[in-house]
């Protein structure tokens, strides 16, 4: 079970958050400022973050940059009521991975936070091996008996997401959310341009093949 850490000063915001994640599945802990979330985050482990701007003792830019300054790579979702270009872009670059404006949807918070969470799982497996082929993160390299390339990123991380899960059906949507980021204004369309480019590379593979779902998605699925 995914764990996630709520640090927001708004007693009743932060029991909402508690409530309709832990509904969705997930183990959550809230605190009420940034101090209070580094010290969760000293005693225990958790999957993610979602944390308020404007809190007292320690807002919510000074702690994502202390995360990054450890070294922590912790998915941090931010929330603010300012609905300010600048206060995204200071969220950005202090190391947040995803943002929204309150009044949040819940909904839609629910959404962006399984993909936040499975990017983050894709990122930290790194290695992937689908009978004599592997696929490395670090270096965006397929490697087979008679072969290694490296691929552009969006089509290694779109093969790389679907031989992580073979045979599991992944919507157009849910793909582009994963990989392009769930604020891209690109067409669906782009996945399957990635799809026939990949489809071409890896046509004489004997380990895996892509397979369409009429009217939802692909899959990878083993041979």
């Amino acid at each position: 079970m995914f764990k996630i850490l709520i640090a927001e000063d708004d007693r009743e915001l932060r029991q909402l958050f508690q409530h309709v994640l832990t509904k969705n599945g997930y183990a959550v802990k809230g605190v009420s400022d940034g101090k209070e979330a580094l010290d969760a985050i000293d005693g225990d482990y958790y999957d993610l973050i979602i944390s308020d701007i404007m809190m007292p003792v320690m807002d919510g830019y000074e702690l994502v940059r202390s995360l990054r300054d450890s070294g922590s790579t912790i998915p941090v979702m931010m929330i603010t009521a300012k609905d300010a270009f600048d206060d995204m872009r200071l969220g950005f670059i202090s190391g947040t991975d995803d943002f929204m404006v309150k009044p949040v949807n819940v909904n839609e918070m629910v959404l962006r936070v399984g993909a936040l969470l499975r990017r983050a799982q894709m990122i930290n497996e790194r290695r992937q091996t689908v009978g004599s082929t592997v696929m490395e993160c670090d270096s965006l390299t397929v490697t087979t008996p008679k072969e290694s390339m490296v691929l552009p990123q969006k089509e290694f991380m779109l093969l790389y997401k679907m031989a992580s899960f073979p045979g599991k059906i992944f919507t157009r949507q849910q793909l582009m959310d994963d990989i392009w980021g769930y604020e891209n204004e690109s067409d669906t369309h782009t996945v399957d341009v990635h799809i026939g480019r990949l489809r071409e590379r890896f046509r004489d593979n004997p380990d895996f093949k892509i397979v369409t779902i009429r009217g939802v998605g692909y899959k990878v699925v083993k041979s």
